[in-house]
């Protein structure tokens, strides 16, 4: 193991003992673009069924790990720092760590993947099980208690929909960015509402209750001081936190705000759909159950205009097979039964025995 170039952040091991038999631990982490949350549990022993409740040794909460929007250096220290805090708050230690689980938004490619494991395996001794996956496979897994089989769709600051078959072939579609187009997200809703505030003070939109409405929760005077609002710190999720003011606007009336719901609606059953046809989810007759976990505050069933609810609607129509799961645990939860699984896998392949 090395000391990483924050060293002080594993200070805490100084005083702690070597793990011993029966305390090996292992620790999920979901990364976002708002938050990174890791999670330590103890190794559960094999079993057909999970206990309920799942035993969860400690929890702990950073910012921002998304390397898109911070830079590699600044997401790999936030990623030490929760790994390190759950484990000091576990009263464990790296020795007693078995399988580690990162799922990350913005690994979108092998090299991300690569990348990050050899980063990993500079922080854990050599015998740790490491897993790098999109923080929407731990979404997934969150609902299906660690089974990779379905489609997760999350829709919160950005949007993806994720899919996997039993055997293993996996799809995704969305999950771009702001740039290349997360329309569908909190940032895609709430830039294109400002946007409309934008046009229609220009007199090239519909007049909008957006206007006054966003100004008012922004504390702006004047349309023409949202331009320098939004680019005097452009972070998605600053962006994004606009969303329950047009989905006010919308439950008031506003046409245009009830369009871009509309038009997000659209954009999120249609990455859905692209995920379930191109891994046929649904079966040949498109009548084949498949789980679709729903994840993200974009989602939440909290407002009369429930886009979540609408979500599955567009889906169900053409695949009525769908099983809408709000999941129970939370997906950092979901990581840390993906490690399970997988530790537990190449274990038994190995004649391992808890």
């Amino acid at each position: 193991m090395k000391r990483y170039r924050n060293g002080e952040i594993w200070d805490f091991e100084h005083e702690m003992p070597v793990s011993r038999d029966g305390s090996d631990v292992i620790l999920g982490l979901d990364g976002g673009t708002t938050s990174t949350v890791c999670i330590c549990m103890p190794i559960i022993p094999f079993s057909h069924n999970l206990p309920d409740p799942l035993p969860v040794l400690a929890r702990a909460v950073a910012g921002c790990s998304n390397h898109n929007s911070v830079g590699e250096t600044a997401a790999r220290e936030t990623l030490e720092q929760v790994m390190a805090d759950a484990l000091s708050k576990s009263g464990s230690n790296r020795s007693a760590v078995r399988a580690v689980c990162l799922a990350v938004s913005g690994v979108n490619h092998p090299t991300d993947q690569q990348r990050i494991l050899n980063w990993l395996r500079d922080i854990f001794p050599r015998h740790i099980r490491l897993y790098v996956q999109n923080d929407a496979v731990a979404a997934l897994a969150s609902g299906t208690m660690g089974k990779l089989h379905g489609c997760v769709l999350i829709a919160g600051t950005g949007t993806i929909a994720y899919g996997f078959t039993e055997d293993g072939r996996e799809a995704r579609a969305a999950g771009a960015g702001p740039i290349l187009g997360d329309w569908g997200s909190g940032y895609g809703i709430a830039a294109q509402a400002l946007t409309a505030v934008v046009r229609a003070y220009d007199g090239r939109g519909s007049h909008t209750t957006l206007t006054s409405s966003i100004l008012q929760t922004l504390g702006l005077s004047s349309p023409d001081e949202l331009i320098g609002w939004t680019y005097s710190d452009p972070y998605w999720a600053r962006i994004a936190a606009l969303v329950p003011v047009v989905v006010s606007c919308a439950e008031a009336g506003d046409q245009v705000a009830n369009q871009i719901l509309l038009d997000s609606v659209q954009e999120l059953a249609s990455s859905v759909k692209a995920v379930v046809q191109r891994l046929g989810l649904c079966g040949e007759e498109g009548k084949d159950s498949f789980p679709l976990v729903m994840v993200g505050g974009v989602l939440e069933a909290n407002k009369r205009w429930d886009i979540g609810k609408e979500v599955i609607n567009c889906i169900s129509k053409d695949y009525p097979g769908a099983l809408p799961i709000r999941p129970k645990v939370e997906p950092a939860v979901g990581a840390a039964l993906l490690a399970w699984n997988f530790f537990m896998r190449e274990s038994h392949k190995e004649g391992y025995k808890s």
